[in-house]
């Protein structure tokens, strides 16, 4: 999954602008303590994060 693709199924998933603020703001215990962006500047892949996220926020298996 690349970065770009990732961010629009976020955004698909979550909206523009929560998945803009969960990417700054929401801390994930699974990434180590760090938001997406930090997770993804510190080198976890895009579907790492996606995993987190949609475990943590119970995203259907079908949107996954």
């Amino acid at each position: 999954m690349r970065h770009t693709h990732f961010r629009n199924r976020l955004a698909e998933e979550f909206g523009r602008v929560r998945a803009e603020m969960m990417a700054q703001d929401h801390v994930f215990a699974v990434l180590g303590g760090r938001t997406i962006d930090e997770a993804l500047e510190a080198g976890f892949t895009p579907k790492e994060v996606w995993q987190a996220v949609c475990d943590a926020f119970e995203v259907p298996p079908e949107r996954r």
